[in-house]
């Protein structure tokens, strides 16, 4: 089973290219985001956690955690943020991991995780490739505009908070232009996972040539 990791930045359309791969034949996609939202339901392995430290004042009516009282309360706090993270993220790659396992035994052949923070190297341990989902600030501005209709200023906010163009481009292995159509960014991905499939073939036949190799040696 291939494991693939998607990041980039606000606005850059990952969820686009996510629809995308999720119609492919074989192919799970997981969003850590939703992994984490699922695990601070109430009775789940966050929830006593968070609750405990950022007080009842961030539960709804119904007892679930609302996730906007919890951002707004985090928004700009750096230590925050983190204290949260170090609650949260344990758990989110112990799930993680056991779906893996799961999809791996069902005999998915390609597995794809979305996360803002696949540039951390945990996920070097865990994943065989990494995206960069890219696209130009103005158009992930825009987007942003039209779509969700932000401000200015929280776009900036957002983005000055994310990891930059240069770090995600360090850290990953395969760069997707998604400023443009995307039929061009499908054009890139099919490129993409083509020579992914050469490799894995030329891996095979190596590995078939040397189980040879050893096996008339055993002859002699």
């Amino acid at each position: 089973m291939v494991k693939i990791g998607i990041t980039g930045g606000i606005g850059a359309g990952k969820s686009t290219v996510l629809e995308y791969m999720a119609k492919l034949p074989e192919t799970s996609v997981y969003q850590a985001d939703l992994i984490a939202h699922e695990l601070q339901l109430p009775g789940q392995v966050c929830y006593d956690k968070i609750i405990e430290h950022f007080g009842e004042q961030i539960l709804k009516e119904d007892g679930f955690i609302d996730r906007n009282r919890l951002g707004s309360l985090i928004f700009g706090n750096e230590a925050e943020r983190l204290l949260l993270n170090a609650m949260v993220h344990p758990a989110v790659n112990q799930r993680i991991e056991t779906l893996m396992s799961e999809e791996e035994q069902k005999g998915t052949k390609l597995f794809v995780l979305e996360a803002a923070l696949l540039t951390d190297d945990y996920y070097r341990t865990i994943l065989d490739e990494i995206w960069y989902i890219y696209a130009t600030e103005s158009v992930r501005r825009e987007r942003l505009r039209q779509t969700r209709c932000y401000s200015e200023e929280k776009i900036t906010g957002i983005m000055q908070a994310q990891a930059s163009e240069e770090e995600f481009r360090r850290k990953c292995d395969i760069v997707i232009d998604n400023s443009g159509a995307f039929a061009d960014t499908v054009i890139q991905i099919e490129k993409v996972m083509k020579k992914q499939e050469q490799t894995k073939n030329e891996i095979m036949q190596h590995s078939k040539r040397q189980q040879r190799k050893l096996y008339l040696c055993g002859l002699r």
